[in-house]
């Protein structure tokens, strides 16, 4: 049989078993076809992961990339792909829990912990998703305000037309929303392709800088930018939202067909996470061949590189492509929060809201901040608003980080899906890191 039990069939070592399903609408919906071979296995779990990586590549993560490669060239390459392996890792644990336990980290905080505890984590995480959001509906509203003219306040009102395409494409199947995910990731990389080769950067210097120097730690500014990198790469929303979508699959529930499954899932977001790593090194290392040593250094502003870019590289081209990748990033990034706003409310309290209700009020929490600020404070407010907004990530993150390790390394809940002990050290050194990391770029922002 190829659908999955009642989820209070599965109730091992939880404390509470579990009651509904994730994302109903969709759980289940696209067929695995169980006797093919490993191309078209991997075809059908293809999706989830790129919707994940888009929270990896979103406008939050530019400033600091910019910032990074104006200042220091390529030093700081080490650090986005330090940030990216951690990400790899940490996705693997949440579809790990999504397909061995049959529950998303919402649903898995609810049946674990106390109701209290709960609804403090539940609070946290709408938050850390509010902050995220501003952080996109920010950098959408800033790309048509640089490609078109756009008032920055009409520019936040237009991204709430997303709910709309959400609603639609998930109506008609759940892998449109994944081929309208994949198709904007498409468009970022080649605008970034095209900007690379305009940039003509030294690819030596690029190479040397992916190895880790010890200069980093000892240069009190570059250890900022690069805690600024690590701090705000991997977003706490994307692990209840793939440790949900992961389900939307329909594989076997058995043991041999859950373990084909996380194999299968986790290739797709390992690979899907390569492309953040690429767009991510793109802006740094564009940065870096356009400002570093031509002295452009101080550039950190968005709006300052796009009007820096066209004719420091010659061509018009290279700022519109720039804001386009912008455009797309943002928007992108606000379509997969609208469905982790629905997961975290569903998973937490099981709260049932008709979908076009919930994924609005999901999009005016982000919205209404951003257009008082744009109202009261015009673009200079922007800016500290997307400082905030890093801040508000960096201290949920542990949140999401800690018990999903938990979880994943209790053979009580997980059975013989549970995480292996190389992953489960890996994914407690890596908890403790960033949670340090995190503290410490709180302290220095606030200090």
């Amino acid at each position: 049989m190829d659908s999955q039990p009642p989820p209070a069939e599965r109730g091992r070592g939880w404390t509470r078993a579990a009651t509904s399903l994730s994302l109903p609408e969709v759980h289940g919906s696209i067929a695995v076809p169980h006797d093919a071979g490993f191309w078209r296995k991997l075809f059908a779990f293809a999706g989830p992961g790129y919707l994940v990586a888009v929270g990896y590549m979103d406008p939050g993560n530019w400033a600091t990339d910019l910032a990074g490669g104006a200042r220091y060239g390529y030093t700081l390459l080490s650090v986005i792909l330090i940030s990216n392996l951690m990400a790899i890792l940490l996705q693997a644990l949440a579809v790990r829990l999504g397909i061995g336990s049959g529950r998303d980290l919402a649903q898995a905080c609810r049946d674990s912990y106390s109701r209290p505890v709960t609804i403090v984590l539940w609070i946290l995480c709408e938050i850390a998703i509010a902050a995220c959001d501003l952080a996109e509906v920010i950098g959408a509203a800033i790309a048509l305000n640089l490609l078109f003219g756009l008032p920055l306040i009409w520019g936040v009102s237009l991204t709430a037309l997303d709910v709309l395409i959400v609603l639609f494409l998930q109506h008609k199947g759940f892998r449109y929303v994944e081929s309208l995910v994949i198709a904007l990731i498409v468009a970022i990389a080649a605008c970034f392709a095209v900007e690379l080769f305009l940039a003509k950067p030294d690819m030596g210097d690029v190479l040397v800088g992916f190895i880790p120097r010890g200069e980093i730690l000892a240069n009190p500014d570059m250890l900022y930018i690069a805690l600024g990198i690590l701090g705000a790469t991997v977003m706490p929303h994307n692990l209840y939202l793939h440790s949900s979508i992961v389900q939307t699959r329909r594989y076997l529930d058995t043991q041999a067909g859950k373990t084909e499954a996380i194999k299968f899932a986790s290739i797709d977001s390992s690979v899907a996470l390569m492309s953040a790593l690429f767009i991510n090194a793109a802006i740094l290392i564009m940065s870096a061949a356009a400002f570093h040593g031509s002295g452009n250094e101080a550039v950190a502003d968005i709006g300052d590189a796009y009007k820096l870019l066209s004719p420091l590289l010659g061509t018009t081209a290279a700022g519109v492509l720039f804001a386009v990748a912008l455009l797309c990033s943002g928007q992108n990034a606000t379509l997969t929060g609208t469905l982790a706003g629905q997961i975290v409310m569903e998973g937490f309290v099981n709260i049932r809201l008709r979908p076009w209700l919930r994924r609005l009020i999901t999009r005016l929490v982000a919205i209404i901040p951003a257009i008082i600020t744009v109202a009261l404070y015009g673009e200079e407010g922007t800016g500290a608003l997307l400082i905030l907004s890093q801040v508000i990530l960096s201290l949920q993150l542990s949140f999401a980080v800690f018990p999903l390790v938990s979880f994943t390394s209790n053979r009580a809940k997980m059975g013989e899906l549970v995480a292996p002990r190389w992953m489960q050290v890996l994914g407690w050194s890596v908890a403790v890191i960033i949670a340090a990391l995190n503290v410490w770029l709180l302290y220095t922002t606030v200090f």
